[in-house]
């Protein structure tokens, strides 16, 4: 099969997220199935134009702004002849109203999470507003595409601007092996999930206490605006009042770290909080083990690959309520779901699994359990079976 898949950034750009890692971990696996899969991406500086990644041949044009303007134009002049038997438009931010150029192969739609009026919290009204109004465009542009959605409350989402239901399948991350292994040692616990499948090479247990330490609280992903870590600061100036030796950490890159740095400061929490920048997968890996919760206060996520990453390495997770984290967090059983914005509901939540170790680790062997649901295999597979449920239409209405 020969797949080409549409997308924003590869793997390899500095500003790759999580949508970036779910299509690299998926297709990569595709490609070593014996398939063909090709990815058409922007340029970031000092990139190569065209390099293969892992079996997935990258082709890079146009700029970070002007990719989906450019990216039909480029499909038609450089690519059509090559005869893709399914082309994948994974929209991230900025859909490429790919169907208005495509002549021959099927079109699928791959989709994290819709912005919304959160495009007005990160940039300008002007700017936001052309945006909004192309996300907008989706359900009647794409209205003949089969859309595979990452949860349950993005294909709510979806059918609540437009799309048919039957026209969209839900399709979870995967986890990466060594976040599984992570959580390979301590004592049984009892977790309440009955759908956690059986996996007798792994117990079902939290990290063992002593790899933990205590009050560490970690925040894992992108500063922006949107993922609300200014929250989390003021949250944990009410939790070191009550438990004068917790700290959070920091990990991750974005344009809001100047101002976290600066709030910081301000609230006179240079001893408790420490920013880490960009780390390593086993320096996260490291991170996770030794904290005690995770904590995430976004107004919105896709799905939440740090949320399972986290449960896997036995440690609970405090989330705002919203669409993508409350699909990803199992309220009570795997962590703690708060109001969004509500700084002192996230506080107590904090304080109260910091102190309760009884309850926390009950958590934490819950979300080992579950985390084992999700593996990027299982993701591949269904994956191809969106692909191929959609070849299968395009050869019924030829």
């Amino acid at each position: 099969m020969r797949i080409l898949v549409i997308n924003w950034r590869d793997i390899r750009n500095p500003e790759a997220g999580g949508a970036e890692v779910h299509l690299h971990e998926t297709f990569s696996r595709i490609a070593t199935w014996g398939n063909e899969v090709t990815l058409l991406c922007s340029r970031f500086p000092a990139a190569a134009e065209s390099e293969r990644i892992d079996g997935i041949d990258v082709i890079r044009h146009g700029g970070k702004w002007t990719f989906n303007l450019t990216a039909p134009w480029y499909y038609r002049r450089h690519l059509a002849h090559r005869s893709f038997d399914v082309v994948i438009e994974d929209i991230n931010k900025i859909p490429a109203l790919m169907p208005w150029f495509l002549d021959g192969p099927p079109l699928m739609v791959l989709l994290h999470h819709l912005f919304g009026t959160t495009f007005y919290r990160e940039i300008n009204p002007v700017l936001a507003t052309y945006l909004y109004f192309m996300e907008r465009l989706i359900p009647r542009v794409y209205r003949r595409c089969l859309f595979e959605a990452v949860s349950e409350s993005t294909r709510d989402e979806l059918v609540r601007m437009g799309v048919a239901a039957d026209r969209i399948s839900v399709v979870h991350n995967g986890l990466d092996s060594r976040f599984l292994d992570a959580g390979n040692t301590g004592a049984p616990a009892t977790p309440d999930l009955k759908d956690a499948p059986a996996a007798p090479d792994r117990k079902d247990a939290p990290a063992t206490p002593d790899r933990k330490e205590p009050g560490l609280v970690i925040y894992l992903g992108r500063l922006k605006k949107y993922k609300n870590v200014d929250h989390l600061i003021q949250a944990m100036a009410i939790v070191r009042e009550e438990v004068p030796g917790a700290c959070l950490v920091i990990v991750g890159t974005g344009d809001r770290r100047r101002a976290l740095e600066a709030l910081t400061r301000s609230k006179g929490l240079d001893d408790t909080v420490r920013f880490t920048g960009f780390v390593s997968e086993d320096e996260k890996l490291r991170l996770l083990t030794r904290a005690e919760v995770a904590a995430y206060p976004s107004s919105k996520e896709g799905w939440g690959i740090t949320v399972i990453e986290a449960n896997a390495c036995g440690v609970p997770v405090v989330a705002a309520r919203v669409p993508g984290l409350r699909d990803a967090v199992v309220d009570g059983e795997t962590g703690v779901l708060v109001p969004l914005g509500d700084r002192e509901a996230m506080a107590r939540a904090l304080i109260d699994l910091l102190r309760d170790r009884v309850k926390r680790e009950r958590l934490a062997g819950n979300a080992v359990a579950r985390s084992r649901l999700y593996t990027w295999e299982n993701t591949a597979r269904q994956t191809l079976q969106v692909i191929r449920r959609s070849m299968g239409e395009s050869t019924d209405a030829a």
